[in-house]
Order: structure tokens, then sequence, then C-alpha cells
């Protein structure tokens, strides 16, 4: 016995001794070895710095090709920044306190080794996290299609109501629509995606449009944009099986295939044949390519329009003066040429509008000749009336881009190349620089437009052309003096025989082109070899003497050296292609005036004084592109050769290091377009303005610079990361108050404490941000106010979008007298501010008597139509401006105190047009509404999500649940003590007003203490809940419901739980609503 009781005692002696010598040693460690902690520290920060600045490289390629970074990769890379540089301060700290290793002070000793082992530590937990199994970014789905206003006639309204359920019903897959050419297809089966991503029926609904000239690779993309798909694949077989492998992880997908003109193998697409979510809609003219070739299950026809309906189209857009007595038989006989079309109905109105009555009979002449047409699948009254309203358009040069847009490509056109091709063709008349020529082509658009012959994209940088149009306008072309020819074949020999004087446009994609071919078409002036691959240029090239504009985009390019003997060239685009360096023999492009080599990520080298020697250059474009600018003197080409360029007034830069700005930065000032990304900055490479600066870490100096500052003064969206040197932004970088900025976005900036500084007596002179349309606020850590002190009129006046985030400072957005300024705020975003106690506040006691008395005049934020607040953990309303406090509920918070409180929104907040309103994690919000809201507040209200709201007892009240007349959403999760969603007054009800008409989806999730969703507030009434088929709150309308989570502890006192078959959600088992389509 005594013997293990020795025992005992030896092993708690040693654990003892282990457990306090271990930590003494590794205390006298530091004060002894914190050499070695340090060596072992500037170890570990060399190895972090060549990890993060791999994974960097990964970063900034996924950057340039539009991907999106994702979230832990963003927080990587912070982590990383942020220890690295507080190992750094160390060092620097060592070398401070210490000389040359040696440091006497036992305490500096200590503590630096203390300090090094614990960063030390740290860096080996950032290096295990750099593991990204999804990889560093993601793509960034391209929007679903979005239709354009729609009017639907009652023939198409029932086709489409008729598709949307066969859409909903389980045994249908394959649907089709067919029709003949310009009745109206297309049309219908955007309305169908738009309704079926409205109704949330499919997750992603992609359209791709097939067309005559089939092309595998472009289906496939229009698809793999939607779903967020990126091809490495070269080949059409491996981007199917690519493509077919994503689509069958989607659960719920809606793909529509547009303008089909002969059966397609969708295996070949990549589309997967036994994928049981999916459904497919596809379009022809031809009943028996859907029926025959496709296996349709379920097939549409579309007519033309009825009398009346083409009437009524007629009118609308020819004019009420179609119905005067001298012009209304002539009208009716020129629409009964229509044949009931719409795109022949709306071409032929646009283009007869407005004119007096003989051009009416002399455009039915024209429309009733006899003429037989060899355009496949179009009637000869649909090319004649076509060809009326191209007879119609004004003037030569909108013809001829009217012919242009039809001899290119089937579906959405770049504008871009329109540009290109325009000027190579000489098409802009009495046009001197290119700047002109833009804008003149913008206005041949927007003619084109208004006569219905162009259509607009989804994206505004494209146009599309209707199907329909482009076989007219080739057909027209074919016999019009306007010599365009655009042939995509491989019978060389025929092409190099054919008359010169047509062959103005060759394209060619995937072609081996004989190093002899060009060498008859010496009249060439166009040239597009795009997507092609080339070791060396064929060495006829050099034959095209009067060749203006040549593409080379997304070409593999090697040696490109014989572009220099094209010395006639103008336009010169390598977009995307994988050139490395530009040959010295482009110094003879002496009459260049456009070189676009934006997204060329592998361009490293550009010879030093060849920019310089391109004397006419206009526009340069080096967007995502070329970044190794030189020093002068060096080899590569520098920033100074940009001073040689008198002409240049479009330019696109990356310049890493704002150190490599000559001294002279005289180009800056000429400039009318530029995108200028500044400084070791990750910006996106997106600009939605024409005239944008980003710029990081810049000191302030910089922007007192003649280049810059002049930038500055006509900016039009500006960037500022990591500022330095100010505390405001007004004046002290703009002294004239930014007359021209429509964005600005300031991040990561702690010096900056004001936006706006109203104590500057310049700001009293002058207004500030007259066209400012978005304010973007992240990181400013130190920002005290947005606008120190009551701003005057002619500030903000055009503010559409603010965002602000991360401004732990900031503990109110705007004063009072501000905010009423702010008319046109549609959009508000305010998150993650630790100390943010109000979005509006009052400056002084003045203030809240006269707002007192002012009652909803003069409210802010008429037309808010988007308000989100998210992590403001001291917020405690919106804006509360009462001379006393209201109380209007009492309440138990989730911390069990008892608490007296005031309602989110005032009394005095009225947001007649705010649609959306999000409410996520405000742990001081106890109750959202005032019970004496003003006439109008909150009645345009679509969309109510509320999460992580721990005190709120409740969602809506009575005196609000019939002004909610438009609500269609209702989302709420994690609110730890609210009983009831719904509560109404059956006394104070308005039996004739219905109560949540419009609700289509109701969301209820981790709501531990719900206990009804609609609950009688009459505490004496015998009905504690009401849900029926006849009361005024059958949800009608409800398609999606989804309650999860949520129960009571107390059985006794009802509950709610999911799943259950009997689950007291209104008193009653749950009643199905006749729209329900399914629980989530």
């Amino acid at each position: 016995m005594e013997e293990s009781v020795i025992d005992i005692v030896k092993t708690i002696a040693g654990k003892i001794a282990e457990y306090s010598v271990a930590p003494i040693r590794r205390q006298l460690s530091y004060l002894f070895c914190y050499r070695g902690y340090m060596d072992d520290l500037s170890n570990k920060v060399q190895e972090l710095g060549h990890a993060k600045d791999d994974l960097q490289i990964t970063v900034d390629e996924a950057i340039r090709r539009g991907d999106e970074i994702r979230p832990i990769v963003q927080d990587w890379l912070t982590r990383a920044d942020v220890i690295t540089g507080e190992a750094e301060e160390l060092m620097t700290d060592e070398n401070k306190s210490c000389f040359k290793g040696w440091c006497p002070n036992l305490k500096s000793r200590y503590q630096l080794g203390r300090e090094a082992e614990q960063k030390a530590q740290v860096i080996v937990e950032i290096q295990k996290a750099r593991n990204f199994p999804d990889g560093v970014s993601h793509r960034v789905p391209a929007p679903n299609v979005t239709s354009k206003n729609y009017d639907p006639f009652e023939s198409r309204a029932s086709i489409l109501n008729e598709i949307m359920d066969a859409l909903r019903d389980d045994k249908i897959s394959m649907i089709g629509v067919w029709g003949m050419g310009g009745v109206g297809k297309t049309t219908l089966v955007e309305q169908v995606a738009a309704q079926a991503k409205q109704q949330k029926l499919f997750d992603k609904v992609p359209t791709a449009y097939v067309s005559q000239t089939v092309d595998l690779k472009k289906i496939q993309q229009q698809i793999a944009d939607v779903i967020g798909l990126e091809f490495v694949e070269e080949s059409e077989s491996g981007r199917a099986g690519r493509l077919s492998q994503t689509l069958t992880r989607e659960k719920k997908l809606l793909i529509i295939l547009d303008d089909l003109w002969a059966g397609l193998n969708l295996k070949d697409v990549g589309i997967p044949s036994d994928h049981k979510g999916l459904k497919m809609v596809l379009t022809s003219r031809r009943h028996s390519v859907l029926f025959n070739e496709m296996d349709i299950e379920k097939n549409f026809a579309v007519e033309q329009l009825s009398e009346e309906e083409a009437w009524s189209l007629f009118k609308k857009e020819a004019g009420e003066s179609i119905e005067k007595p001298d012009l209304q038989p002539t009208a009716e006989e020129v629409l009964k040429k229509c044949g009931g079309l719409p795109i022949a109905i709306v071409t032929v109105a646009k283009a007869l509008k407005g004119k007096d009555s003989i051009t009416w009979r002399d455009a039915l002449r024209q429309l009733t000749r006899s003429i037989e047409t060899t355009v496949e699948g179009i009637e000869a009254k649909i090319f004649l009336t076509l060809e009326l309203s191209y007879n119609h358009l004004y003037g030569d040069e909108v013809k001829s881009l009217f012919l242009l847009c039809g001899l290119l490509d089937y579906g959405d056109t770049p504008i871009d190349n329109l540009f290109k091709y325009g000027v190579g063709l000489d098409l802009f008349q009495n046009i001197n620089a290119l700047e002109e020529a833009r804008d003149r082509l913008h206005t041949l658009i927007n003619n084109l437009k208004a006569s219905s012959l162009l259509l607009k994209s989804n994206d505004d940088a494209y146009v599309r052309m209707h199907d329909v149009v482009r076989q007219v306008a080739r057909a027209i072309a074919s016999k019009d003096p306007h010599r365009f020819v655009v042939r995509e074949d491989d019978r060389f020999e025929e092409w190099s025989k054919t008359d010169e004087s047509k062959s103005n446009n060759p394209s060619f994609s995937s072609l081996n082109i004989p190093n002899t071919f060009f060498e008859g078409m010496k009249k060439l002036k166009v040239l597009d070899l795009s997507k092609m691959s080339f070791t060396t240029l064929p060495s006829s090239l050099d034959s095209l003497s009067n060749l203006r504009t040549l593409r080379l985009d997304g070409c593999k390019l090697v040696d490109i050296a014989l572009i220099g003997k094209l010395t006639k060239l103008q336009v010169l685009s390598l977009v995307g292609s994988t050139i490395q360096q530009l040959p010295n023999e482009m110094v003879q492009l002496t009459n260049l005036r456009l070189l676009d080599l934006n997204h060329c990520g592998q361009l490293k080298v550009i010879p030093q004084n060849l920019l310089s020697s391109l004397s006419r250059l206009e526009c340069l474009c080096m967007k995502s592109s070329f970044t190794q600018w030189a020093v002068e003197g060096e080899n590569n080409a520098c920033l100074s050769e940009l001073n040689h360029l008198s002409h240049l007034t479009t330019l696109d830069i990356y310049v890493p290091d704002a150190k490599l700005l000559p001294k002279e930065d005289m180009f800056l000032g000429n400039l009318t377009r530029y995108s200028i990304f500044m400084g070791d900055g990750r910006f996106s490479p997106y600009c939605k303005t024409s005239r944008t600066l980003k710029l990081n870490e810049v000191d302030r100096s910089l922007y007192l610079g003649d280049g810059i500052g002049k930038l500055l003064k006509k900016t039009e969206e500006l960037e500022l990361r990591e500022l330095s040197g100010t505390k405001s932004i007004l004046y002290e970088l703009d002294k004239e108050g930014f007359c021209k900025l429509k964005r600005l976005h300031v991040s990561a900036s702690p010096e900056i404490q004001y936006v706006i500084d109203l104590n500057d007596q310049r700001v009293q002179q002058h207004g500030a941000f007259p066209l400012l349309e978005s304010l973007i606020l992240d990181g400013l850590i130190n920002l005290e106010e947005v606008c120190r002190g009551p701003i005057p009129i002619r500030f903000f006046d055009n503010l559409k979008t603010l965002n602000v985030e991360e401004c732990d400072g900031l503990k109110f957005i705007f004063l009072l007298s501000t905010a009423r300024g702010l008319s046109q705020l549609e959009y508000m975003r305010i998150k993650n501010c630790k100390v943010m106690q109000q979005i509006i506040t009052c400056e002084r006691e003045s203030e809240i008597k006269e707002n007192d008395h002012m009652g909803t005049n003069l409210q802010p934020f008429p037309k808010l139509r988007f308000l989100e607040l998210e992590n403001l953990p001291e917020l405690m309303n919106f804006s509360y401006f009462g001379s006393e406090l209201e109380t209007t509920s009492q309440g138990m918070c989730s911390q069990g105190n008892l608490d007296i409180h005031i309602p989110f929104f005032s009394c005095q907040a009225s947001f007649p047009n705010l649609e959306e309103l999000e409410l996520d994690n405000l742990p001081k919000l106890k109750e959202i509404w005032h019970h004496q809201l003003p006439f109008g507040s909150f009645n345009n209200l679509q969309i109510l999500q509320v999460y992580d709201c721990p005190c709120l007892l409740n969602l809506i009240p009575s005196h609000l649940i019939q002004r909610l007349e438009n609500l269609k959403e209702i989302d709420v999760n994690d609110c730890e003590v609210l009983e009831h969603v719904f509560v109404f007054d059956l006394q104070g009800i308005d039996r004739n007003v219905g109560i949540l008409p419009k609700l289509e989806t109701l969301k209820l999730g981790e709501l531990s203490r719900l206990r009804y969703i609609i609950c009688n507030e009459d505490k004496n009434d015998s009905m504690r809940c009401l849900f029926s088929h006849p009361t005024l709150m059958d949800f009608q309308n409800l398609k999606h419901l989804s309650i999860q989570d949520c129960m009571e502890e107390d059985e006794d006192e009802g509950h709610v739980n999911t799943p259950t078959k009997d689950i007291m959600l209104f008193g009653e088992k749950v009643w199905t609503p006749p729209n329900y389509v399914d629980a989530f």
C-alpha cells in the first residue's frame, strides 16, 4: 500500500515539475534565444510572402477574366497582409533598439523573442489555411434574360399562360413554340423566361439563339454564361462534356433554344437527356422541325395578330393621326399588307409615323407591287414591309450601318466591332476624329432602334437584329450599291478570284489560310481573322495596301512583324490574343489611329519609342494587359512616350506604381475617354462610365499634379483605396467640387474623417457632387461624419445609391437637414458599422421642434426603393426626432430585461416607394413600425426580410396589415422572442379591403417562441387564431411556404413544428391555397 502511495506521489510530483518547468524554460528562451526567434520569424515572413505572391498571380488572372474572388481567398490575403505588416514592424523595432543583433536591454530581448514566436505561430496557421478546394474564384453568372416592356395581346397572353402551365407539369419536359418569322416567338419566350424566374420555378434559365447557321460553340457559351461555367476545352465535344456535367448538377433548370431551322443533336451541345430537373422550350418557324426532329411533347402555334390586335399595335406605333378621315383608309390598307406580323407592323408604323397622306399612298403602292423573293422562309409581303422601312431611313450612313449589321453573324453584335468596321469602311462622313465617329455611331444606332430595325440587347455594349430583319438586310445588300460582302467558307481559290470591290469585310473562323490567299484583294479595307492561330501571318497579307482595319482578336500569335507593311492601317485590334511582344516594325504604322490591346495578359514587351512613333494615334486600349512600364531610358515602353501623342484622346491603362508617371504628364490633360488604374490594388476591371479613375496607395500630393488634377475635374467614376495625406475628400482633392463625378468609391483609408467638411469656407461658395449618383464608403474606420455640418443646396442633388460598410466610427449617416435634400435616393445599404445608432439624426433642438410641426412634409428619401441594414449592434432606430419619449409597447428581451422602447420607424417615417426592406442582425430592434404612420407609408413594400433580431416581438401589427397590399414575400429567420407574425384586431378591420392579397412567399425559420402566424389582437375574443377559406386572410396567391425549426417548448400553449401532419399555423390545420406551388 505504501509503495502505491509513493508511486502516486512521484507521478504527481513529476507532472508538477513538467507543467512548471516547461513554461519557465520557454520564458527563459525568449530572453536568451530571442535572436533565433527573430530569425525564424524572418524566414517565415519570407515564405509567406512567396506563397502570397504566388496566390496573387492566380487572383490577378481571375480578375482579368472577370471572375469574382471567393471571400475565403480575400480573407486569407488580408490576414497575410496584416501579419506581414506586424512582423515587419516588429523587426524594424528590433533594428531601432538593438545593434547588429545585440540587444543589451533584457526586457526588450524578452518582449522581442516572445512576440516573434507568437507571430511565427500565426504565420504557420495562415500557411495551413492556404487550401482552397473550390478554387480562388468563381464565374459571375451573366444576368438572365430580362424582357422589354411587354404589352401582351389576348392571343399571346393565353399562349403564355398555357406554356407556364406546361412548365409546371412534371410529365412534360420538351415544349415547342412555332410560327412564321416575325410573328413574335422570341418576344414570347423572353416572357416565359422572365416569368419562370420571377415565379422561381427554376434555379437558372439560360437562353441560346441557334439561327440558320448552327455554331455549337456559341450555343454552348450562351448557356455557360448564365450558369457561371468557364470552358477550358477547345473542342466542341470537350466543351459539350463539361457543359453536360455542369448542367447535371443543377436541380431545376429551364433551357430555351430560340430559332431552330433544323433538328439539333442536344448531346452535341452538351444538354443531358436524362436530367429529371431539366425542361426545355424550343422555337422554330417549322412545325416539322419540332414535332418530327426534336420529339416535342407539347407544341404551341403562334399565329398572326387578329385585326383588332393588329390595329391597336399599329395605332400605338404610328400615332393617333392614322384615325383621321383622310388617312385612315390608306392606313388600313397598309396594315393589311403587314400580314398581322408584329415585326412588319412596328417597322412600317415607325417608318410612316408623322408623314403626310401622300407619303402614305406612295408607301401603299410600294407594298402592293408584285415581287418574287428568294429569301428562304420570308414571304414577299414581309420583305416589302421591311424594305419600305429601309427606304425610309434618312441618309446614306444609317443605311450602310443597317446593311453592315445584317451581314455580320447571327446573335448580338458588339458595338465596338461596328465602330472598328465602320472606321475602316469610311462609313462615317465628314468626321475628323474617332471620338466624333463614336458619337455618330451612337446616333445611327439609336435611329435604327427607333425604326425597330435594331433591337436593344441585354448588354448595353451590344445590339441585336431580328433574324427576319437580318435576312432581308442581306437580300437588300446583294443588290444595293453599298458593297459589303461577308463570306465564311474555305473555297480559297474562288475567293481570290472574287471582284476586289466586293471583298470589303471577309471573316474567317478556324480556317487554314494559304500564303498566297490575299494576293487578289488589293482593295480590301476591313479584315477580321479573329480566333485563329498564326505562327507567322500569311505572306500575301502585305499586298493589302488599302487595308484600314485588321482584327486579330483572340488569336494565338507569335510573329506579327508583317503588320508593319500595312502602312494605311488605321485600326489594329489584338484583344485577348496571346501576343507577348509587339514587333519593332510597327513604327511604320504612322496612320494608325486605334490600337486595342485589351486583355492581352501575356504582353510583356513593347519596344522603346514604338508608341511615341504612332503619331496619329487617338485611342490606346490596354485594359488587363501590359503592365511592364519602364522608367525613362530603359528598354521597355515608358509612360513619357504618351506625351508625344498629341491626338491621343482615349486611354485605358494600368500603372502599377504612381512613381512611373513622368514629371510632365501632358497627355492626361487631353483625354476625353479613359479608364486609368493606378497602384497595387485589386480593382474590378469593369467600368460603368467612359471616364474612370481608380487609385490605390496614392498620396494626396499626386492629386495636386497637373495631369491627375485635370482628370479629377472631369472624372465620372472615381475609386480611391488606401488614400493618405488628407482628412476629407471634397476640395482637398478637387477645388471645384467634382462637378462631373457620377460614382465615388472610397475604401480602406483610415485617415479619412469626412467626405465633406462644411467648416471649409470653400464649400460654402460652390456646390459639390451635383451629378453624383452612387456613393460607396467601405473600411473608413475613422470616418466621423459623411457630411460635417448641414449641407446647403446643390450638394448630392442626384444621389441614387448609398452603400456604407465597416465605418466603425460612424454614429449616424446624415443630419435631418441633409437627408431632406436627397430627394433622388433609391438604394441604401448600411452594414457592419459598430457604433451606428441612427441613420438620420438632428443636430439641434430647433430641428426637432421644426420636424414636429412639419409632419410629413419634406420627409427624407421619398424615392427610396431598397433599404438594407445589417450587423449594426448599436442601431436603435432609423430616425427619431420626437421631443417627448413615446412608448408604444413593452416586452421582455431575450436577456430577460423589462424594456420600454420606441419603434424603429418613427411616426414621421414615410417611404411610399420602398419595395424591399431587409433588417439583419439588429440586436436592439424591438418593434419595427410606429402605430401612427403617415398615410401611404410602406404601401408599395413588396419584400420584407428580417433575420437575427433577438428582441423583436412581432412582425406586422394590426394597424399596418391592410396597408401592405403589395407585399409579395416575407422571410423571417432567427428572431428568438418573436411570437406572432401577423396580428390584427377584428374590430378595426375593413372587410371590404383584402389582407396581404398579393403574398406569394412566406418563409419562417428558427423562431423558437413562435406561437401563431395569425393572431387576433382582441384578448377577449374566443378565437385567438384565424385562418379559414372564407376569411379575409385567405392567401389566394400563396405559392411558396416554408416553416422550419419553429417550435414552442410548452406544448400546452400550442406549437409550430415541422414537419408534422397537423400544424397549428392559423388556428386549424393548414389549408392549401388555390395557387400553392410547393414548400421549400
